[in-house]
């Protein structure tokens, strides 16, 4: 199996088109846990897969490195996108790309090499409803800046829907081993039915965050593009910032802006490709 590996802030997958590579009974889930793995497979937060859509110019589908499947991934947008100009899919400076939480669009921007540098992404609308998240509650109620607690620990957050699930946690302090520790009690807290990616957040100034991220299925990772977005859009909801804001992540920064004009959040950040190689290892089928 031909494979390309790409990263958005070194939020990295294993990408595989699905335009020339037969994944046809394919046990998907199980395949994105080999890959993934760093000592045994290529390494990676999970696998993409690049398809054709009825519905849109290409088609995404994202598993993480537990085998589960997410709805969306910012990151993994943009470097799809990176991947299906930069190897010839498509010559358009916007395109739509199918996701499961949603038809996206993004818009390349090239350096001078002429392949993709930036990719700037209309994430579209944020939902806020328990229902949209999902969250546990009266469905048409909103979860915003409510107590949640864990372990005795209580921390102010609010919850998401950027087609995928988000509580952002908002910190006086973003510490790592908070991430890690609270992380995982926080994703399969049981508020949320379907899990939940979760975010530690620290306000700097009206234009800056300070960013760090435990993804559902994957655990602590470098970027999440969608959880820039949520952390953003839940800081500018409780006017802790203003509605365009740089997002500091471990691995680099994005820019978030929400529009009051359309409601719609955009990101922009870049894509990186790595190395392609060819997969050697056993293919699991159903």
């Amino acid at each position: 199996m031909k494979f390309t590996k790409l990263h958005g802030l070194g939020n990295d997958y294993v990408y595989v088109n699905g335009f020339t590579e037969d994944l046809t009974g394919v046990d998907l889930p199980e395949l994105s846990r080999r890959v993934s793995d760093r000592h045994f497979g290529i390494g990676g937060d999970g696998l993409i897969l690049i398809l054709p859509s009825e519905r849109a110019d290409f088609r995404m589908r994202v598993f993480n490195n537990d085998g589960s499947e997410a709805k969306n991934c910012g990151n993994g947008l943009r470097c799809v996108s990176k991947y299906v100009f930069d190897h010839g899919l498509t010559h358009e400076h916007t395109f739509t790309v199918e996701t499961l939480g949603g038809i996206v669009t993004p818009v390349v921007s090239l350096g001078e090499d002429g392949k993709v540098e930036q990719v700037t992404i209309d994430m579209g609308e944020p939902r806020f409803e328990r229902a949209a998240i999902p969250m546990a509650g009266i469905p048409e109620e909103k979860a915003l800046e409510e107590t949640i607690e864990v372990d005795g620990e209580a921390f102010t957050m609010t919850a998401v829907s950027m087609g995928n699930p988000h509580a952002i946690l908002f910190m006086d302090e973003v510490v790592d081993e908070d991430v890690v520790k609270y992380g995982p009690k926080i994703e399969f807290h049981e508020w949320f039915p379907e899990r939940t990616n979760v975010e530690f957040i620290q306000i700097l100034d009206r234009q800056e965050i300070l960013f760090r991220v435990w993804e559902r299925g994957s655990g602590v990772t470098l970027a999440c593009g969608t959880g820039a977005c949520a952390a953003a859009v839940a800081a500018i909801l409780s006017d802790k910032v203003d509605r365009k804001v740089t997002v500091h992540l471990a691995g680099g920064d994005l820019f978030i802006e929400w529009r009051e004009s359309d409601n719609r959040v955009f990101m922009t950040g870049p894509a990186t490709e790595v190395f392609s190689g060819v997969y050697q290892g056993p293919i699991p089928y159903k």
